[in-house]
């Protein structure tokens, strides 16, 4: 159970119905995870929107992570949670996940911060804004030379974020990216399934043999 590939992460929404169609032509074009994130402090409602993207996800053969909430991750089984600067100590998030679960670390431009956060038992860490964001547009830049660094030392998934686009996802995959998680580009298409299948296709050229999921379903 690998990050890899196409890393959607839907935005903040009280419109659920909206959010289910949006994740569902995601995941049919092709995503391998997706990140529900929500920071509202509407309990009943993220609880509904992460079991919806629960029982999604398992009909796709794709990731769940929850974004910085553990108890919502255990609570509608996802496959993981993933921690920012801000959020719960990697250590304590284990000991509350158990085994056989994944933690992703948000490590910014700091290989430092990846390496401890490997040491650590994260499953995975990201790097970003790897380009211009318009999430979050004063995030610091990680330099795309920043994977190549990052592979000499880790053998754990790395994930680039940040102002990925159609454009230029081949530039964060030559770079050595194993994952590429995208929001506006995807999100914001006028056809999410067919902007998720075209972002698939370019991570599986690098990965010989892999066809791109549920493309044709």
């Amino acid at each position: 159970m690998k990050v890899s590939g196409l890393y959607a992460i839907p935005p903040q929404t009280g419109d659920s119905d909206t959010l289910v169609r949006q994740v569902g032509a995601a995941l049919a074009g092709g995503a391998r995870a997706v990140q529900y994130r929500d920071k509202s402090d509407d309990r009943a409602r993220r609880r509904a929107q992460a079991l919806a993207l629960r029982e999604l996800t398992r009909r796709y053969g794709a990731l769940l992570i929850v974004n910085d909430d553990v108890d919502l991750a255990n609570e509608v089984r996802a496959d993981g949670v993933h921690l920012g600067r801000e959020d719960l100590d990697l250590n304590v998030a284990r000991a509350r996940l158990g085994p056989g679960r994944l933690i992703g670390a948000s490590c910014y431009a700091d290989l430092a911060r990846a390496l401890a956060a490997a040491r650590a038992g994260a499953d995975y860490v990201a790097f970003g804004s790897v380009f211009p964001s318009p999430t979050k547009p004063a995030a610091v830049r990680a330099p795309l030379p920043l994977f190549a660094q990052a592979r000499e030392h880790l053998r754990i998934p790395l994930v680039a974020i940040g102002g990925i686009t159609l454009a230029n996802v081949p530039e964060v995959v030559a770079a050595g990216a194993d994952s590429f998680a995208v929001i506006s580009a995807l999100f914001d298409a006028h056809d999410v399934r067919a902007t998720a299948a075209a972002f698939s296709r370019i991570a599986n050229r690098q990965r010989p043999g892999v066809e791109t999921a549920h493309e044709n379903t």
